[in-house]
């Protein structure tokens, strides 16, 4: 009986201890992971405007490389081809950009506003 609450025991620490690293998860440095797709803005919202599911399937939770022309900047946020919307990471400045402007940029997918038809990226970095 007493072998049994030691397995018990054992089982219940193992398994608390995976949960918590399961629910507890290290945050994504998108800064320093390798893009798994580099495209231009107007492929991006393209295929997003044609089909937001297959998109968000291959594109969510990604990250991605994209480039084109800056057509809005605000603070904290630029805008490529009136299409694609990049919220930047802390350290990024815009003050040096123009609109018109070309642009690399590498962030995470986070979705598709269908009511305004922008691609948003988040944890944006300016690659060039």
């Amino acid at each position: 009986m007493k072998k049994l609450y030691w397995i018990v025991l054992l089982i219940a620490i193992i398994g608390g201890f995976l949960g918590y690293n399961y629910i507890y998860q290290d945050h994504r440095d998108i800064h320093a992971e390798k893009p798994e797709f580099t495209v231009a803005s107007e492929v991006i919202s393209k295929e997003f405007a044609d089909n937001a599911t297959t998109a968000e399937a291959k594109y969510l939770n990604k990250t991605i490389m994209v480039s084109g022309n800056i057509t809005e900047i605000n603070t904290k946020d630029i805008t490529i081809n009136n299409t694609l919307f990049c919220n930047l990471s802390e350290g990024y400045e815009t003050t040096k950009f123009k609109i018109n402007d070309n642009i690399t940029i590498k962030g995470r997918c986070i979705g598709y506003d269908d009511l305004l038809e922008l691609v948003k990226l988040d944890q944006c970095s300016i690659k060039n």
